[in-house]
């Protein structure tokens, strides 16, 4: 069934920013270039984060992950700002993925406030993780939703 949502993450890595990475090889370039071998890693520590930014105004709908088993961000802080220029950032949602190496889909209810206008920044901020040192490995990450 076609909801209307259509992918929020561009291919442009200008456009995805991370917290750390563990080496050269588990770069954020993996977590928009849809190869299921490959995957970003974070060095260890916690507040690991993936801040994502739009070139127009959107309204996301449903987060995907596929995280690698023992390293999945348990306790997920959704983010979001209405500029990405000048963010100031407000609290969306919290999720919880599963410590599993399968996709765990969470639709996005609509945020309090609203956002009729959209927003252009959004962080996806791990607080805690499956592995004993904070380190966060996804194989995929999808971000659908609207854009306005």
């Amino acid at each position: 069934m076609d909801d209307g949502n259509i992918s929020l993450i561009s291919a442009n890595p200008q456009d995805v920013k991370v917290s750390s990475t563990l080496d050269k090889s588990t770069g954020k370039k993996n977590l928009t270039d849809n190869n299921p071998e490959t995957c970003w890693t974070s060095r260890q520590g916690p507040g690991q984060y993936i801040h994502l930014t739009f070139e127009k105004p959107v309204i996301p709908k449903r987060v995907t992950f596929i995280f690698q088993g023992g390293f999945v961000g348990t306790k997920c802080r959704i983010e979001v700002s209405e500029s990405s220029d000048r963010p100031e950032w407000q609290t969306w949602t919290y999720i919880h993925p599963e410590d599993a190496n399968r996709r765990q889909p969470f639709d996005l209810v609509n945020h309090k406030d609203g956002f009729p206008g959209g927003i252009q920044s959004m962080k996806l901020i791990f607080e805690e993780s499956s592995d004993f040192y904070g380190r966060i490995t996804i194989y995929e990450l999808k971000l659908e939703g609207l854009l306005l």
